[in-house]
Order: structure tokens, then C-alpha cells, then sequence
């Protein structure tokens, strides 16, 4: 890390060990909060592990509720950062669930979209991707709307310490080769563990970076 990098990064462990507080969750648009502070997304399949990333982020055991059925959270979450609030950071339903109903997924798919498109807040989108199954239809599907939505984002792969370092190396070559076909993909591939904080502060720091764009 070079000084400047160290300055950002001490600077981020600082902010989110600060105060972070659940504001509100949002089942329609008209229940979004004010567009008053920048916006971080969280977005992946279910059971990828949001909560528990945004959990180790923020150091916190349960400040992001872990659920053990998948595709049960259709609502966007917010949480703030900061005190005075700095940032929210917006926990977005998981979505490739197979067993929801279809009315269930056009719900969450019209819901993220529009959220997507509009919000003008929102800094940055972490796409997350689990290292033990790689990019699934599901993640490109998300991948494409956040281009089309002109939505820069951050592949983040979680789970990093359930797989072999080979295996892990070959889902990030395969990863970062398909962001490169991505207009709005970040070039940078982080790789992290909420269980054993590999990653964590390099994403905090990225987060921060971006933020401040």
C-alpha cells in the first residue's frame, strides 16, 4: 500500500466502525428515502452472503439480518454510515431464486430496475459472486441491466476462503475476463472472506474511494 492508499484505508476503518444504523426497508419506489447522501448497492444471489459482507464491513455481528431462506428479503434495506450520516449503504433483494413464484421475480426485477435507473445517489453497485460457483445467467442478467442503467459497478467474489487458491485464481481470471466485456464493470476483481476478513479492508477503502468519485 502506498501512503496515500493507507490514509484512504485507515480513514475507512474509522467511518464504518462509526455509527451505522438501519433507516428503513422499501418494498415499492414511493417508500425510498430522501436522495439526500450518496449510495452504495449490494447485489447478488441469494445466500451469496450480503448480509454477512455488509456485517464484517461494518463490524458488526448483525447489523444486516442473515436469512436462512433464500429469496425471502424482497425489499431494498437501507442503512447509514456515519456521524453526521456520510453515506447509506442499500441492501437489495437476492435474486435467482429458483423456487420464487414469477410474480415474485417480475416484482423484484421491476422494483431493482427502476430503482437502478433512477436513483441518483447511487455511487456504486457491488455485484457479489460466489467463489465456489463463479458467474451464473442470474449475475449476467444483473450485470446487463446495470449497463444499461449506466450504473458503474464492483464484482466482489465472497466466500473466498471456502475453495482452493488454485481454484479461487481461476474463478477470478474467468470473472475479470467477462467484467472486460462490461462497460460499467470496474476492472478491479476483490476477492474477500466475511469469516475470516480476507479482502475487507481493501473493499472498505474501494467504497470509500468511490463515494467520493
Amino acid at each position: 500500500m502506498t501512503e496515500e492508499e493507507q490514509a484512504l484505508a485507515d480513514e475507512a476503518a474509522r467511518l464504518f466502525s462509526g455509527r451505522v444504523e438501519f433507516l428503513l426497508s422499501a418494498p415499492q419506489l414511493k417508500f425510498l428515502p430522501d436522495p439526500d447522501f450518496p449510495e452504495v448497492a449490494f447485489a447478488g444471489r441469494s445466500n451469496v452472503g450480503k448480509s454477512s459482507l455488509i456485517n464484517a464491513l461494518t463490524g458488526r455481528k448483525a447489523i444486516a439480518r442473515t436469512s436462512v431462506t433464500p429469496g425471502r428479503t424482497q425489499e431494498l434495506n437501507f442503512f447509514e454510515v456515519g456521524e453526521p450520516t456520510q453515506f447509506r449503504f442499500v441492501d437489495m433483494p437476492g435474486y435467482g431464486f429458483a423456487k420464487a413464484p414469477v410474480k415474485v421475480v417480475d416484482k423484484w426485477k421491476k422494483l431493482v430496475r427502476t430503482f437502478l435507473r433512477g436513483r441518483v445517489p447511487l455511487k456504486r453497485t457491488l455485484v457479489l459472486v460466489d467463489s465456489r460457483h463463479g458467474l451464473k445467467e442470474s449475475d449476467l442478467e444483473m450485470m446487463t441491466m446495470l449497463d444499461e442503467a449506466a450504473v458503474g459497478y464492483r464484482l466482489v467474489l465472497t466466500k473466498a476462503d471456502k475453495v482452493k487458491a488454485s481454484e479461487l485464481a481461476a474463478v477470478h481470471e474467468k470473472v475479470a475476463a467477462e467484467a472486460r466485456k462490461h462497460p460499467a464493470a470496474f476492472p478491479v476483481i476483490h476477492q474477500t472472506s466475511s469469516e475470516k476478513g480476507m479482502g475487507i479492508v481493501e473493499l472498505r477503502a474501494a467504497i470509500l474511494s468511490d463515494i467520493r468519485g
